[in-house]
């Protein structure tokens, strides 16, 4: 399965995918200026959890759809949902039902990284704007492909760069251009993140609840171990990036903006 991602993707990006209903293609001038978009979050256990909150402190957005394959997490945010806000919210542990569904407008993306670049591709298709975490797609060819997807389809898709949105640093950008540290030729991003064990635990039997096929996705599917969801799946290559596409994406988007090379 390893060696047909790439062309998975490729064919996806091409043709549509043959397990959806045939997208309707909706123009973003369809929503009118006092319409409420309807939104959809992917993978709701780490940022997921951000992008919920996020989505739902703005006036003209509703979260109505959230997806994941562990249906003990679903469970648990829908209760902490009504809780908060006092409103219901729709549950489903395989997201080609989110694509399918004409009512949802956004998709906002916080899946593990090997199913970012499909989920926008299916988006796209679909008809639906898409925020997407950080990294962009697991690969540079995947990423290419998205990049395709968004122009074909006439979608809006936002990466998850999200510094760039900070008063702060804008302004520290800003200062930095009009020569307020003299000359800046260079730049270097560090970080040091303290992380648990991320060592090898052993297989262990997929936990009732989680749909491991639907985790796993177009990514190679490899023997369970406990060490890999929700989390330090970033540190296995078939799912993750390690740090690099994990924290360091954040430290050399900053270099290149501060540097005005991208």
């Amino acid at each position: 399965m390893g060696n047909s991602r790439r062309t998975f993707i490729k064919k996806t990006a091409a043709a549509g995918s043959a397990t959806m209903l045939a997208p309707t293609i909706l123009s973003s001038s369809v929503f009118g200026a006092n319409d409420r978009i309807h939104a959809a979050v992917l993978g709701i256990n780490g940022r997921g959890k951000n992008h919920i909150s996020g989505l739902m402190a703005q006036k003209n957005v509703q979260v109505t759809t959230l997806c994941d394959p562990d249906m003990n997490l679903l469970n648990e945010r829908q209760k902490q949902f009504k809780d908060k806000y006092n409103k219901d919210v729709a549950l489903e542990q395989d997201l080609r039902r989110v694509m399918d569904n004409k009512d949802i407008d956004v998709v906002s993306i916080a899946s593990p990284n090997h199913w970012h670049a499909l989920s926008v591709i299916w988006a796209c298709q679909a008809g639906k704007d898409v925020y997407v975490e950080k990294p962009g797609s697991h690969n540079i060819f995947e990423g290419r492909k998205m990049v395709e997807a968004t122009q074909k389809y006439d979608r809006i898709v936002q990466h998850g760069v999200q510094l760039r949105s900070s008063p702060a640093i804008n302004e520290a950008i800003q200062l930095m251009r009009e020569g307020y540290i003299g000359r800046v030729y260079m730049a270097r991003g560090l970080v040091f993140r303290w992380r648990a064990d991320i060592g090898d635990k052993g297989f262990s039997p997929v936990p009732e609840g989680l749909d491991y096929d639907l985790w796993t996705g177009p990514a190679p599917k490899r023997p369970f171990t406990r060490n890999l969801v929700h989390y330090n799946w970033h540190w296995h290559w078939d799912y993750g990036n390690g740090d690099v596409g994990n924290q360091g994406i954040h430290e050399t988007d900053l270099c290149m903006w501060g540097l005005d090379v991208g």
